[in-house]
């Protein structure tokens, strides 16, 4: 009789456990996920492929989705990423600088058609720009500055300015994320053969008219994605003594010039420039600080740096307690003869 009530209960159990399985197999397969991509004159911006590797993580069906003028080429390039079901298309002009008053308005009708239980950007000027419009249309709450996915319902994000971590859960219907570029690597075209397909256009007038731009040219690598950057501070004094000892420094490397708030407050160098919470957050290989104190601000657009090096005369500087190297010294005598020996 004994064994006979174990091999029951034995078998409930492992029927429990089948039904669980199912379950959460069930609900994986019903998640779907778009992600948001970035173009511009019809070229992929690689840095936004980070939300294809943020949505792959949390699995389900994973759709692309692009919008602009001739989006063809940018469309064919995502389509080539492994995994990605298909890539939704809006070739319409009035799309092609990302206002996000219409573009928030478009995404809104594409998500709505598709059934998306997820969106997702990367944590870009467009990301931020154009996902809070969208959550606010959806009636929902957007996670910004995602860090980690633990499950398709809790994730993980820096507070404070990265000083504490998050785990949050989100309950809404359908979840907005913007994700950290550093943390979730962009996955690179290879072989896949994502199908195209064309999206529906709300063709909503747009309640904003993009006007101009003056762009910062640079044959310097993009400091978003750069593997080398070297960042000037307010220790620099002006712009003229930031371009004379910044700008061969990173020529001698190869690397991206960044700089701090404080120096692109003063002038110093243009803000597209800029490191830190209110500007971009960078995680190369190697971190050169020059003439930057480390406020927390700042810290908190580098500290996942593989490699931090710091030049600052002021021995105490809080730049220092994050650095893996440090110099204390004049940076203008100190990095000029770093250049030298770098060029030789």
């Amino acid at each position: 009789m004994f064994s006979t009530t174990k091999r029951v209960l034995a078998q409930r159990g492992s029927e429990a456990i089948g039904r669980v399985a199912a379950q959460a197999q069930a609900q994986r397969r019903s998640l779907s996920v778009l992600a948001v991509l970035e173009q511009r004159e019809g070229k992929l911006s690689a840095g936004s492929l980070s939300a294809f590797t943020a949505a792959k993580k949390l699995g389900g069906n994973v759709h692309g989705f692009l919008a602009g003028a001739s989006v063809k080429s940018a469309a064919e390039e995502a389509a080539k990423v492994d995994g990605i079901e298909k890539i939704i298309t809006i070739d319409n002009a009035a799309y092609e600088k990302g206002l996000p008053e219409n573009f928030a308005t478009l995404l809104v009708e594409n998500i709505k058609k598709g059934g998306y239980t997820h969106v997702i950007a990367s944590h870009s000027a467009f990301g931020k720009n154009v996902l809070p419009r969208v959550a606010a249309l959806l009636d929902v709450q957007q996670l910004s500055d995602v860090t980690g996915i633990e499950n398709e319902t809790t994730f993980v994000r820096p507070i404070y300015a990265g000083n504490a971590i998050a785990t949050v859960e989100s309950t809404d219907p359908v979840k907005i994320l913007t994700v950290r570029g550093t943390a979730f690597a962009a996955e690179a075209p290879t072989s896949g053969s994502a199908a195209i397909e064309a999206g529906a256009d709300a063709n909503a007038a747009a309640t904003s008219e993009w006007v101009s731009e003056d762009l910062a040219k640079s044959d310097r690598p993009d400091l978003a994605t750069a593997g080398k950057v070297v960042s000037g501070g307010r220790g620099l004094k002006s712009k003229e003594d930031f371009d004379k000892v910044m700008l061969p420094l990173a020529d001698a490397l190869g690397a991206a010039v960044g700089a701090s708030r404080a120096a692109v407050d003063s002038g110093y160098a243009d803000n597209s420039l800029q490191v830190g919470q209110t500007g971009k957050v960078v995680a190369p290989q190697l971190y050169m600080a020059v003439g930057i104190s480390g406020a927390i601000q700042h810290l908190a657009g580098m500290k996942d740096s593989k490699v931090i090096a710091a030049i600052n005369k002021d021995a105490d500087a809080p730049i220092f307690q994050v650095a893996d190297v440090g110099l204390v010294g004049d940076l203008f005598e100190k990095v000029p003869e770093l250049t030298e020996k770098v060029k030789n």
